[in-house]
């Protein structure tokens, strides 16, 4: 017996009359008509190309939401196309399977593929004989021309019979057939098998969206115009999606502003909502709009989110049903979903009305949903939109977040989040929690006044309720100690920054371990604040060490900015020791930090641009130094960290002095900060500016006693101290403060340089030419590599006979002057000038130089000395940095005349 689809088995039923349906009503002639399209589609050739190429696969799904564009484009591309299509709009009625048949053969005998009578038509509505299917896939297969069959509105199919039958034809048809889908949801057709097969193409909603441009084009055939940065926005907010389109620009069109509608409009106050009420929500069960009604108020959500809004614990088939349905519900992977903006919007507006005063009551229980899965920023979101400000602060004390306040991509998000915290919010979180807002935006009164609050009702005899567990406890005390250590920093306080290291440190036993290692910023930011006092208050080999460990801080976004302000402090060290070079590069390292990460300016940031300006002005490089103090003074307008406001403070002076304004420089040179105790470094460079603006005004007693506060202590200051001394004719207490300066190590070519320049201007006064030749040698050789071009534009006009000098003219050759020696100007007789220290090379240095002068190359330095190439080049670095040249020649050169070869 042969296979019948359907409820029993009879034999097939060919009736002769062309246009009969099966309970013998005429056929509705417009299912098969394509649809019209409006003057205002826009046809998108990318669309209409993939179709084209899906034409060798033979079955083409186009599954989008409602209002995706997916009919339209099909009739828009089977309207151009040169073999016959048969269109068929799918119609709830068809869901039995002898209906669907008639109609689908009708549609092949419409354009001509089938000869009326060849095939008939199932003579039951309620089922189709096997071999009538057959005939059909017989006929398609021995037709001369590929048939494209167009199926819309697919969805309303729902029998598998249907479906199983299409399989059928679809395969014994062969090539002659190519199967078009038009649906919003996923067919009941084996998809997994033509996949697997390459016989399938799929277009989805991803690729149904309007791009930005695309929107552009649709918005001007309504008659308006959009820039694509403004397009791109109401892209975003659509998600591309063609109706929302369609509809907003109708609407517009009708606005006496329509690039401000489109913007603004309020999606539940527009067509919009309309269709998306008629088309989505009220299609759906009781349960199902209950459920879209709860989790409007979300971002995202899984089942188990939705289910603690919902009470019930049916979220996870509802939810895969309704995206399974295009119902405007994104799947984002891992069991997570989010709605589409607009559905969402307008699903609140409807939730207000259906379920009166329910909101809040929604966000407090997501709030607790997501606090206790450990979805922090949410479940702040939440807290305070249910207005519990309590529990999302207690919610940040306890996971030790507090540090997010101050580091990261979201800190400015928090801030102005917990900006809105009413004054109801009572707990010692709360006010933990305001301490670090106020801080974080360098409102210290307000910030301390918080800060001390909580740590009186945090403190062990207090009668306030204690938090929850001891690691609690411990968390908001280890947030008081960082907060100490902040409030430290701006006041300049080295004992209260120390105190709350200690108690820090004393705290990291309680505080559970895996809190630590999620939030290492905390640990990075107390090192930072730490440092940076100890800096501010002249222990550079102290701050250098904490500092170094803030560095060394596991990556990541949250310690960026710890990261970054220690590189920057790290770069101040390194140029008030005296190392320009050094300092450059850790700068250039520190804003690039920042950059990279794209974090916003802190109050305490910007140190790293300081440093490189400072450097620029030491160069005499002023156009760069002040665009780079501009920069920092439109990110920063105003500072209360005293590192920062003394280091803007130095270099805006000494630009000031630089360019003959002296009495500015004095004014510009005090940071006008409050702190504790006095910065000896930030004071030094202050009485600099105060002496040398003194001496410009002719007024060199004034110089030499604004010189009294500037000590050996600080290397840098000194030798600067030193030079107006000498500027001032008081050459040997210029000596005798050389001669007290006391370094750390080997001092940097900022302090060599202009020490070697004093030296020489005394030697040059005693008339000791010969010594001050030397001298300036020695600081021409310094100062080359950096391009300290500074020291020796500030010496007066003593130096310049001497850089006029043969030998001298050549060290300072192209990049200190660039005029040749003066004419008939004498060659000094004698040995060349040789360093204040004595260079002095290895006996492997030297044994590889002089192979070098032999002109060997490194492969054969290697090979007589017996050595590896490495070897040779790491020799060669070496001998180039003590005799401060970069090339070979030049090596060989300066080593022969410093009499080394």
């Amino acid at each position: 017996m042969a296979e019948t689809y359907g409820e029993e088995a009879q034999g097939p039923v060919f009736p002769t009359v062309p246009f009969a349906h099966p309970p013998g009503d005429l056929f509705l002639r417009t299912r098969f008509a394509l649809p019209a399209r409006p003057a205002t589609f826009l046809r998108r050739q990318r669309l209409v190309d993939h179709l084209d190429q899906a034409l060798r696969t033979p079955l083409t799904m186009l599954n989008g939401s409602a209002g995706a564009g997916k009919t339209l484009l099909a009739a828009d591309w089977a309207a151009g196309l040169r073999q016959p299509v048969a269109w068929l709009t799918v119609e709830v009625g068809d869901r039995h399977p002898g209906v669907f048949w008639a109609y689908l053969i009708q549609a092949l005998q419409a354009c001509g593929v089938l000869t009326p009578g060849l095939v008939g038509f199932p003579a039951d509505a309620s089922r189709v004989d096997d071999r009538l299917l057959a005939a059909l896939a017989a006929e398609l297969n021995d037709h001369d021309r590929p048939v494209v069959v167009v199926l819309d509105e697919y969805d309303r199919v729902t029998a598998p019979d249907i479906a199983e039958q299409l399989a059928f034809v679809l395969h014994h048809a062969g090539r002659a057939l190519h199967l078009v889908l038009v649906t919003r949801t996923e067919p009941l057709l084996p998809l997994h098998r033509y996949r697997a097969a390459g016989e399938l193409t799929e277009i989805r909603a991803a690729e149904l969206a309007f791009t930005p441009e695309e929107a552009v084009a649709l918005l001007e055939l309504h008659g308006l115009s959009l820039p694509v940065h403004a397009a791109q926005a109401l892209v975003d907010r659509t998600r591309g999606w063609a109706a929302g389109l369609r509809l907003s620009a109708l609407a517009a069109r009708e606005s006496a502003d329509p690039e401000r509608y489109l913007k603004e409009f309020e999606a539940d106050q527009s067509t919009i909502a309309d269709f998306l009420l008629a088309e989505v929500l009220r299609g759906q069960t009781e349960e199902t709009q209950d459920l879209l009604l709860r989790v409007s108020v979300l971002e995202r959500f899984c089942p188990g989110l939705a289910d603690a809004l919902t009470s019930r614990t049916d979220a996870a088939p509802l939810l895969v049903g309704l995206h399974r349905a295009n119902a405007f519900v994104e799947h984002l992977g891992h069991s997570w979903y989010r709605l589409h903006p607009l559905f969402a919007e307008i699903l609140r507006a409807h939730q207000r009305v259906r379920l009166p005063g329910l909101e809040q009551e929604l966000h407090r229980r997501a709030a607790r949903w997501l606090r206790r899965h450990g979805f922090l920023p949410e479940t702040l979101a939440h807290s305070a939109a249910a207005g519990e400000w309590d529990f999302a602060a207690g919610a940040v004390v306890a996971d030790l977040a507090i540090g997010q306040l101050f580091t990261g991509l979201r800190s400015g998000d928090l801030v102005r989040l917990f900006s809105h915290m009413q004054p109801e919010a009572r707990s010692p979180a709360a006010d933990l929690v305001r301490a670090a807002r106020d801080l974080a935006q360098c409102d210290l009164r307000r910030g301390l006044a918080h800060l001390r609050h909580a740590e009186e009702r945090l403190a062990p005899e207090a009668s306030e309720p204690a938090p929850d567990t001891v690691s609690d406890r411990a968390a908001a005390q280890l947030g008081c100690a960082l907060l100490e250590a902040l409030a430290a920093r701006l006041t300049g306080c080295p004992p209260q920054a120390e105190r709350a290291a200690r108690t820090a440190d004393e705290l990291r036993p309680v505080v559970p371990a895996d809190l630590l290692d999620e939030h290492p910023e905390v640990s990075a930011l107390l090192l930072t604040h730490l440092g940076s006092v100890r800096l501010w208050a002249g222990s550079f080999e102290e701050a250098r060490a904490a500092l170094t460990a803030a560095v060394g801080a596991p990556g990541g976004v949250s310690t960026v900015r710890p990261r970054e302000e220690s590189m920057g402090h790290l770069a101040l060290l390194d140029y008030l020791n005296g190392w320009p070079g050094r300092a450059e590069r850790r700068a250039l390292a520190a804003v690039a930090e920042g950059e990279r990460a794209g974090l916003p300016p802190s109050c305490a940031s910007g140190i790293g641009k300081l440093v490189l300006a400072a450097v620029a002005v030491d160069r005499h490089e002023l156009g760069r130094a002040q665009a780079l103090l501009d920069e920092t003074d439109r990110s920063l307008p105003g500072t209360r960290d005293p590192v920062t406001a003394a280091g803007r403070a130095l270099v805006t002076a000494r630009l000031l002095l630089v360019r003959g304004k002296a009495r500015a420089a004095v004014e510009a040179a005090d940071p006008d900060v409050a702190t504790a105790v006095a910065s000896p470094w930030a004071a030094g460079h202050e009485a600099l500016v105060a002496s040398a603006a003194y001496l410009a005004e002719g007024r060199p007693e004034e110089a030499t006693e604004a010189l009294r506060r500037v000590s050996g202590d600080q290397p840098t200051c000194a030798v600067e101290a030193a030079a107006i001394h000498a500027a001032a004719g008081r050459t040997g207490e210029a000596v005798d403060l050389l001669d007290s300066i006391r370094t750390e190590g080997r001092a940097g070519p900022g302090v060599t340089v202009r020490a070697a320049l004093v030296r020489a201007q005394a030697a040059q006064r005693a008339g000791d030419t010969a010594t001050a030749r030397r001298l300036v040698a020695h600081a021409l050789l310094d100062a080359r590599r950096e391009r300290l071009r500074r020291p020796f534009l500030d010496t007066g006009a003593w130096i310049r006979p001497l850089l006029a000098m043969a030998p001298l003219h050549e060290l300072a050759a192209g990049w200190l002057r660039t005029d040749p020696p003066r004419h008939g100007a004498r060659l000094p007789a004698g040995p060349p000038p040789t360093p204040l220290v004595a260079v002095e090379l290895s006996g492997r240095e030297r044994d590889v130089l002089e192979r070098v002068a032999r002109m060997l190359s490194t492969e054969e330095v290697a090979a007589d000395l017996h050595v590896s190439v490495n070897t040779v080049k790491t020799h060669l670095k070496s001998v180039y940095r003590k005799l401060a040249v970069n090339r070979r020649g030049d090596a060989v050169r300066r080593a022969r005349d410093l009499r080394l070869l």
